[in-house]
């Protein structure tokens, strides 16, 4: 997945081949333990604000309907009221506000929305287990995870910038302080001794430090800390959309076109920062045409030629510079990257406000429905734990060859066993660690939303 810049640490190799298979950082498909590269993949969920979803169900109101030569009620009660003390004035209708782009009509959280951060956990999951270079092309996780980010800060700046700001690192915050607390312990009692840096693990404007051993845990604040970024740049890039959507929409691809062609920005947390902000910035953007209304007032015979150009652009980067990046994977490739992620979203975000689609059919689905509240719910909690999961799945699986039933009964060698053990270990993580979220979001502690 393309989720920005990741350093690479060491794995666990258990003899399944765990190295290679997931020795690809989230992002950049490398081996662990070689150096940065950014402009990764690995859309894990951004963190947003998560609510219960209501059922989607149509309420039925039974209404008396008049026979043809009958009055409506309504209509009889003005007549009698107009012959005694003259006409009842009727009040002027309240116009209701547009739903939330994580509402339904009804009130109830959109399923588009939902459904495509859900889709977009598992596909990080997937990608960091088996490594496929592939994976960024059937689904940029982390380009839609940036716009739906930037829909929802779209519409809460609608308040204050400065609540809204707040709000939106104490919802993060708090899920990360109870992680990273046990993987700097960790880290230290292996031998690790931050320095001032460490700051970043407080609020991580810049890449946390770490050690080699615990990299498959620390990598992927990356993204944590390009959402920090978009966040505290989202109230003056509001403001600059909103003087012209479309252009600056257009020019938001040009940073990364420069830092590809002109200006290569340092090997360090500044130049990591950049390349990924160059990278996600028109997904976020994008996020913002949709809920200010932009994207459905364009024309389709504009928008689907703009993003199969840029699909076609992105894609064809990937794979006329294979030989130069060792791979087609878009993780490795900023400016594929880029590119296919923002022809991706583009059309994702357009089916929905030129269609107005909103997924209520799940509530039919019980179980995949509740899947998905879940995974919305705790979309924190499951980027964050999901890679210390697939680490322990390793271990775990070598005491399952102490058991001759086992050994004989189950897949032991495979890595779908592996990532079956992994999703059990991270559903075992939600409920001990997910009540944070509820806390961050200043609710009642739940094992389970």
């Amino acid at each position: 997945m393309s989720w920005g810049a990741e350093q690479q640490g060491q794995g666990y190799d258990g003899g399944y081949g765990y190295g290679s298979a997931y020795g690809y950082d989230p992002g950049h498909g490398l081996p662990y333990g070689q150096s940065l590269s950014y402009g990764q993949p690995v859309s894990y969920g951004q963190p947003t604000e998560y609510g219960q979803p209501g059922p989607y169900e149509e309420q039925w109101q039974y209404q008396y309907v008049p026979g043809p030569e009958e009055p409506a009620p309504a209509e009889t009660a003005e007549v009698e009221a107009a012959e005694t003390t003259g006409p009842v004035p009727v009040p002027a209708p309240v116009p209701s506000p547009p739903p939330s782009p994580e509402k339904g009509a009804g009130g109830a959280r959109d399923r588009y929305f939902d459904a495509l951060r859900a889709v977009a956990l598992v596909r990080v999951v997937t990608y960091h287990t088996f490594g496929w270079a592939w994976a960024g092309l059937v689904f940029p996780s982390m380009g839609v995870m940036f716009a739906l980010a930037g829909t929802l800060m779209a519409k809460s700046l609608e308040r204050p910038a400065i609540g809204v700001v707040r709000s939106r690192m104490r919802r993060l915050l708090p899920p990360f302080w109870l992680w990273g607390s046990l993987v700097v312990l960790a880290m230290m009692i292996h031998g690790w001794m931050p320095g001032w840096q460490i700051v970043f693990w407080v609020v991580p404007l810049g890449d946390p430090p770490g050690d080699a051993w615990g990299a498959q845990a620390w990598e992927i604040l990356w993204y944590l800390r390009a959402y920090l970024w978009f966040v505290l740049l989202s109230p003056p890039l509001l403001k600059v959309f909103r003087k012209a959507p479309v252009p600056v929409l257009l020019v938001s691809l040009v940073p990364i076109v420069v830092l590809q062609y002109g200006w290569q920005p340092p090997d360090d947390r500044f130049g990591s920062a950049l390349t990924d902000l160059a990278t996600y910035l028109f997904c976020w953007l994008v996020g913002f045409a949709h809920r200010e209304g932009v994207l459905r007032r364009l024309r389709l015979a504009a928008v689907v030629p703009a993003s199969l150009a840029a699909l076609a652009y992105g894609g064809w980067y990937a794979l006329a510079h294979r030989s130069e990046f060792g791979t087609y994977d878009l993780d490795e490739i900023p400016l594929a990257q880029a590119f296919w992620s923002a022809g991706f979203v583009l059309l994702l975000l357009y089916f929905k406000a030129y269609r107005d689609v909103d997924l209520a059919w799940l509530a039919r689905f019980g179980r995949l429905d509740r899947t998905v509240t879940v995974f919305n719910a705790r979309a924190v909690t499951i980027y964050l734990w999901h890679e210390i999961a697939l680490v322990l799945a390793v271990p775990l699986i070598d005491q399952f060859w102490k058991v001759p039933a086992f050994e004989k009964w189950l897949p032991l060698e495979s890595q779908w066993f592996m990532f079956a053990v992994g999703w059990v270990l991270i559903g075992i993580a939600i409920p001990l660690f997910g009540w944070a979220e509820d806390l961050a979001a200043r609710k009642g502690p739940r094992l389970l939303p």
